[in-house]
């Protein structure tokens, strides 16, 4: 951030603080839901904390609180009918009015002078369909996490059993989850799936440098790592469900964000009687940062997001929403050359990407449910590019190219409902795909020595298809309490197929059981305990590659299976207070292997571009297990703070059927966070995050030299897959913050430090040749021009250990 930028910033402050003379109000509003019905409740009481205001919600279930005094609230529900819950840490500003949408569970029979249920759901976010295995994160969690720079992708990683890339300190969102791959996580948005939360999204993975969705939509982030609902498909690693807020129905606001990255701005409000909104777009100008830096690569994207909410009548609601990025990766020549710098430039491709998820839903309350119908459309247009010059491409030269675009129209119906203590939801999901792909990579070019003998014979990746078919499924849930409340069971079954040739069309082959118990062995400790068989299909890289190098061979489309295993123990000592440790195993079968590499594709899709697009057999299997520990203490006494740290091992097999550990079996995962509340709106939050060592292989040296040239990277030895690692990764975030809260405005200022005391982190070495002390060529041991094989050339490994102090001064206007 330039000085002119920050003194703008500040003169902003100077100029609307001379206005803070009076004393300035805020809103909270909300609706209060049955949780099993979706109904209204009527006449709950609702008390804000601390103070003296209480009220009860009105026919409708609305509530709202007016002129309070902004600060950090707690909301106490309760209710002869309900379970008690309470909501911590909401902030109350005078620029924007809060609405939240609460959910309650029907109160059941008492454990001595304790409510089993109510006990869980104050201090645990379980359900009955999933009693463990699951974590929350609110939107005030995901705002004031330092580091965090407002990512949601980045912002999970806080939680157990989360790793965050290979390599811990990578500026990339590879969401890895019990030792599971990043393409096996699956993301909904008030129930419509959405592929892509990233940008600069690697294709057949899922991960990518930062993320899409604008915090100012979320109220809450629910992530189950097993024991996932029936209704949710494709997830093998985790389910994360977004829930999104309501626009306000009272009056327009909005806010504007400006960082070091990037300008974001948020308004919502009603469009009518019935109806609300909430809309966004964001720019990032990290490509003016980077240039300002003398980095040689160019990010820059664009997103928007938007929801409407329209309540047709007291049992219909029919709501909108959508989100789309625009993301576009180049290079530019550095003015100081550095081996580091230059390596960057020909190492990875350029990307021109852009994606969008559009949906509709609907939901009808019944008798003793609802159900709900959604359909939507969500599109992938994926190009890359990658010479042996990225500085200087020409058609020639070219090594990579990718030309892809994957679409899925989806149809969705689910229906709930509620017979005597039983809870039933089932529901049937079609897809319509539309994929088309052109795909061009060399995998090694012709060497020839000096006399023009061919030493190494070219070697391409190619593939031109399109494919249209149909994906289908099927699914139950049902769960019911038992033996006065203390065991909650669920269980429930789902089956899904493809009409693709080299797939399979016959749902009753991925037939997926799972069940769920959960036992309150005491008012304040409780055991539960889950098992599952997952399925995911296989990228649709994978699924239409066809190899025109050798008779047009095309790929299997098996569905790859996972089973999980997982038990534990949750204690809660107080309401606001939380201890849980979960050990878990989960077993893989038809896991996708490299035919080029002889390798697990379970260790790629942490690169840009796309992973799926070459030979593939499914023969490989794997397995990841560990144990999970997890402490929350919930805002008290102006105190807040998580603690998580994961022991796992996660590994899989190639082609030699031997296996080997993960490329982000880094075995130890720890992570801190914590924040403290001052007067006068000053609050300070600390993260520390710990990962081991992660795995990698060695180069080999030979193929190294003969290909880099054209490669732009060096070649592993995978023979010797991942048998070497780097030192751990650690690092420490700090982030402050002062809000003013002026007549009808919130000015929140912020600083973010990353990485505040420093600490270099360890990637992957890189292989290059040494170049001339100006940066211009590449040196030679004889003296003459490089060859193309690099028979001539230095080898050197450059060491890749890379670690600053980032910090970001940003600016939050409410109004």
């Amino acid at each position: 951030m330039t000085f002119k930028h920050i003194s703008t910033s500040f003169l902003l402050l100077f100029l609307l603080s001379i206005a803070a003379n009076s004393q300035n109000t805020g809103n909270l509003s909300g609706s209060v839901i049955n949780r099993n019905t979706q109904e209204a409740v009527s006449s709950i009481t609702i008390e804000l904390i601390p103070g003296s205001n209480r009220l009860v919600t009105d026919s409708n279930g609305n509530f709202r609180f007016t002129n309070i005094l902004p600060g950090t609230y707690s909301l106490s529900i309760s209710s002869v009918s309900y379970q008690s819950k309470l909501i911590s840490n909401l902030v109350i500003t005078s620029g924007n009015e809060n609405t939240i949408t609460i959910e309650l569970e029907p109160s059941i029979t008492e454990l001595g002078n304790v409510e089993i249920t109510s006990r869980k759901n104050i201090a645990k976010a379980t359900t009955l369909e999933s009693p463990l295995s699951i974590q929350r994160l609110t939107t005030e969690d995901i705002k004031a996490n330092p580091g965090g720079n407002f990512d949601i992708s980045k912002v999970i990683q806080s939680l157990p059993g989360v790793g965050g890339g290979a390599a811990g300190g990578s500026f990339r969102n590879d969401i890895i989850i019990r030792g599971g791959a990043p393409s096996e996580n699956v993301f909904y948005l008030d129930g419509i799936e959405v592929p892509i939360i990233n940008h600069f999204s690697t294709q057949g993975s899922g991960g990518g440098p930062q993320g899409i969705l604008n915090v100012s939509f979320i109220q809450e982030v629910k992530l189950s790592t097993s024991a996932f609902d029936a209704k949710y498909d494709n997830a093998l690693s985790s389910v994360f469900q977004f829930k999104q807020k309501n626009g306000n129905s009272n009056r327009l606001q909005g806010n504007f964000r400006l960082s070091a990255t990037e300008v974001a701005g948020t308004l919502d409000g009603p469009l009518s009687k019935n109806t609300t909104f909430i809309a966004s777009a964001r720019r990032s100008y990290l490509q003016l940062l980077f240039k300002a830096l003398d980095l040689p690569i160019r990010p820059n994207y664009w997103d928007f997001q938007f929801k409407t909410t329209t309540r047709i009548n007291k049992k219909t609601t029919l709501s909108f929403l959508g989100i789309g990025a625009i993301d576009e990766f180049s290079f530019a020549a550095p003015k100081e050359a550095t081996p580091e710098k230059l390596y960057a430039i020909n190492s990875s491709p350029l990307i021109n990407q852009w994606s969008y998820t559009v949906g509709a839903s609907l939901k009808k309350l019944t008798e003793n449910g609802y159900w709900n119908l959604s359909i939507s459309r969500n599109t992938l247009d994926n190009s890359a590019d990658k010479f042996e010059d990225n500085d200087k491409p020409t058609e020639n030269t070219r090594t990579y190219r990718i030309r892809s675009k994957e679409t899925e129209n989806k149809l969705r119906f689910d229906n709930t409902s509620n017979f005597k203590d039983w809870k039933i939801t089932y529901g049937v999901v079609s897809q319509f795909i539309q994929f088309e792909n052109d795909f061009f990579q060399v995998f090694r070019p012709e060497l020839k020595d000096d006399m023009g003998n061919i030493i190494q014979a070219k070697e391409l990746l190619q593939s031109g298809t399109n494919a249209d078919f149909l994906r289908y499924g099927a699914f139950v849930q049902a769960g019911k309490r038992l033996f006065n409340d203390r065991l909650a069971l669920s269980g429930g079954i789902r089956m899904d197929a493809n009409t693709l040739d080299n797939s399979e069309q016959n749902p009753l082959r991925q037939l997926s059981p799972r069940i769920s118990a959960s036992y309150a062995v005491a008012p304040k400790w409780s055991l539960s305990a889950s098992y599952g068989i997952y399925y995911r299909l296989p990228s649709y890289t994978q699924l239409a590659f066809i190899n025109t190098q050798s008779g047009n061979s095309i790929n299997p489309g098996k569905y790859i299976r996972s089973n999980h295993y997982v038990a534990g123990i949750e204690f809660l000592p107080s309401v606001t207070t939380r201890f849980t440790i979960e050990g878990f195993y989960k077993r893989y079968a038809n896991y996708p292997v490299s035919i080029t590499d002889g390798i697990s594709i379970a260790n790629k899709g942490t690169d840009f571009g796309a992973i799926g697009n070459e030979p593939i057999i499914q023969n490989g299997i794997g397995r990841a297990y560990g144990v999970e520990l997890f402490a929350q203490q919930k805002l008290t006494n102006r105190l807040f703070g998580v603690f998580s740290y994961t022991l796992f091992w996660s590994q899989f097999t190639g082609s030699n059927g031997n296996f080997a550990p993960a490329s982000w079996d880094n075995r130890h995962l720890v992570s801190l966070t914590s924040g403290y509340k001052f007067n006068n709106n000053w609050e300070l939050g600390l993260k520390f995050r710990f990962q081991g060592a992660a795995p990698y292989s060695p180069f080999d040296q030979n193929e190294s030299r003969l290909n880099y040239l054209t490669l732009g990277n060096g070649v592993y030895d995978f023979n010797q897959l991942n048998n070497l690692r780097l030192t751990a990764f650690h690092a420490g975030d700090i982030r402050i913050d002062k809000k003013w809260n002026l007549k009808r405005f919130t000015i929140d200022l912020f600083l973010d430090i990353q990485n505040f005391y420093n600490a270099k982190s360890a990637g992957i070495p890189q292989y290059t040749f040494k170049r001339n002390i100006s940066n211009t060529a590449f040196e030679t041991t004889n003296g003459q021009p490089i060859q193309q094989n690099g028979s001539n050339a230095i080898p050197i490994i450059l060491e890749n250990r890379d670690g600053n102090i980032l910090p970001s001064i940003g600016l939050i206007l409410e109004f």
